[in-house]
């Protein structure tokens, strides 16, 4: 069960457990920005004290507390920054994990899904949560304090000011409106474009071989070339804006000087006014001209806060289950429904059957008769659409998948190894226990074959494995699959790369495994791996056509192919 509160506020959660960071960085805004009226405050001291009376002491004096507060404020500054670089770790650390494990767990439900774009969304809101953008939210409640002082140089100061940050308000905010679909749209090209690049590289091999990299480089062209039509439209749209935006405010800031000249002449204000209310006013204005030119990064970030939170919606934290008992292999299916993940149609419909301890079940049948969906549904990868999955009666999703993970073996079609030695790909990854890799290795028949490599069970292999055959891959992928001491193996085709040797070691395995009273599951075609089952299990268009002992099924498939023999004779 999800508790319902944490299904789908994880980035609100996380971003409440930074709180304080913010309320710190907000504390040190307040001090920042009364120390950002040290200049006009400079100003107007030396323009209407320093200059009239003459006096170079209180000119030192001055300018002796102005460096000084300039120094302050830049500590303040610098300090404030490594907060935000903090509290955007601290986000970082907070999600990370939580990201990296919704992110598997979508690759899981849903092929077509698999990328790592959550985690490059998480590291753009970072980014901008340590960038110079969020300061103009924290600077920003501060204008109408700068405004105030202008009233208090001269109430056409104030209303100035007023009128002008109305109009940048104005301008920021047909920025946001003309650029906000544009901007989403070209984030959504850019990232399908990506996923693409990223699907054509895991199969560069055969695009090579086969000469197809024009035809689909021009498929990713045609993204890619549709992110940049949309992304050029939003930055034309923004850079309109932004520099409209900068030539507002620098026409504001001499507009008012000029304003403040009047008045002077008009003996209604000082020197000092004029000049320090110039300095205001481009201090006031400042954090919506930088709202302005970060809106890109904003919008960036927004899109990146949307996408992330639809995937932890999607795939929502889940409770730790109660522990249960050490599986001894004990395997049922009642009424089992499977539906492939972005399919409509189940794969398997109606299967009911019971597995004993111990017992091998080879499973047959025509292609797209459902024998893969079965393997992914034994193990819980693939979650049953109706019915249920039984290890030791507890549906297997009921299970911890960290503790089940270790009591249970697969090896799937396509052998996936990862980045690391043999002996972490062997040990899952976990802790290495020597004797624990070598005795799977032996078990598996590739022990010999590991100590020729160049650096034995050190050999540092790529997630690719180039430096390996298929049929190499596919035995340390079943010494992977024997580590431990699992209950229940589950073999998909476990000899489609393998020769004659290797189906030799193959065979010695599947014995010793049954010696040892481990539950297996072997999809095959081949004889060789039928021969010692106990149970066949034969599948066509996803239901049970024939199970029980091996040799009864091997009975009636040879007295219906008698008869279809004899059917065709006649015709």
């Amino acid at each position: 069960m999800q508790s319902s509160s944490t299904t789908a506020d994880d980035l609100k959660s996380a971003l409440s457990a930074s709180r304080r960071g913010f309320v710190a960085v907000g504390f040190f805004s307040l001090f920042i920005n009364l120390l950002m009226l040290t200049a006009p405050l400079y100003m107007l001291q030396v323009y209407d004290r320093v200059v009239s009376a003459r006096s170079t002491e209180t000119l030192i004096f001055l300018t002796a507390i102005m460096v000084f507060m300039f120094a302050v404020m830049g500590s303040l500054e610098w300090i404030r920054s490594r907060i935000l670089v903090r509290v955007g770790n601290q986000l970082d650390s907070y999600l990370s994990r939580r990201t990296y494990s919704a992110m598997f767990e979508m690759g899981v439900k849903n092929a077509t899904q698999r990328s790592a774009q959550p985690l490059s969304d998480l590291n753009t809101i970072r980014q901008f949560m340590t960038g110079n953008g969020l300061f103009a939210f924290f600077d920003a409640p501060w204008m109408p304090i700068y405004i105030a002082l202008l009233f208090v140089f001269h109430a056409a100061y104030g209303w100035f000011a007023i009128g002008a940050a109305i109009i940048l308000f104005t301008v920021a905010v047909f920025n946001e409106r003309s650029t906000r679909k544009q901007m989403q749209e070209a984030n959504s090209e850019n990232v399908k474009a990506q996923n693409l690049a990223n699907s054509n590289l895991r199969n560069s091999e055969v695009l090579h071989a086969m000469g197809m990299l024009p035809g689909i480089q021009q498929r990713w062209y045609e993204r890619h070339l549709s992110f940049l039509k949309k992304q050029t439209l939003a930055s034309d749209r923004a850079g309109i804006f932004s520099n409209m935006s900068k030539v507002l405010r620098m026409m504001f800031q001499s507009l008012i000087l000029g304003l403040g000249a009047y008045f002077v002449i008009h003996n209604e204000m000082s020197p000092g006014m004029m000049i320090a209310g110039s300095i205001l006013l481009g201090r006031a204005l400042a954090p919506v001209d930088l709202l302005i030119n970060t809106w890109g990064g904003f919008n960036n970030a927004r899109s990146s806060y949307k996408r992330l939170n639809e995937l932890l919606t999607q795939i929502p934290s889940s409770l730790r289950k109660m522990s249960l008992p050490t599986p001894q292999g004990n395997v049922a299916l009642e009424t089992v429904v499977v539906v492939p993940p972005g399919s409509k149609t189940p794969a398997l419909r109606g299967l009911n059957l019971e597995v004993s301890p111990g017992d091998h079940v080879g499973i047959i049948g025509p292609s797209a008769a459902g024998k893969s969906t079965l393997s992914r549904a034994l193990l819980g990868i693939w979650p049953t659409a109706n019915g249920a999955i039984r290890i030791d009666g507890a549906d297997v999703q009921h299970y911890n998948r960290d503790e089940l993970g270790p009591h249970v073996g697969y090896l799937p079609q396509d052998i996936e190894l990862f980045d690391g030695s043999v002996s972490e790909n062997i040990a899952r990854f976990g802790e290495v226990d020597s004797e624990q890799v070598v005795r799977a290795a032996k078990k598996a028949g590739v022990h010999e074959m590991i100590l020729q490599l160049p650096e034995g069970y050190d050999t540092v292999i790529g997630s690719t494995s180039g430096a390996l055959s298929g049929g190499q891959r596919q035995r340390i992928g079943l010494a992977r699959a024997l580590y431990g001491h699992p209950k229940v193996v589950v073999l998909d085709e476990p000899n489609s790369n393998l020769d004659d040797q290797g189906e030799q070691a193959l065979a010695l395995a599947l014995k010793q495994l049954h010696d040892e009273q481990v539950t297996v599951f072997v999809v095959s075609h081949r004889p060789v791996l039928l021969r010692n089952v106990d149970k066949l299990l034969m599948l066509k268009d996803g239901q049970v056509q024939m199970f029980g002992p091996r040799d009864d099924v091997m009975k009636q498939l040879a007295q219906q192919q008698q008869a279809k023999s004899v059917q065709h004779q006649g015709a």
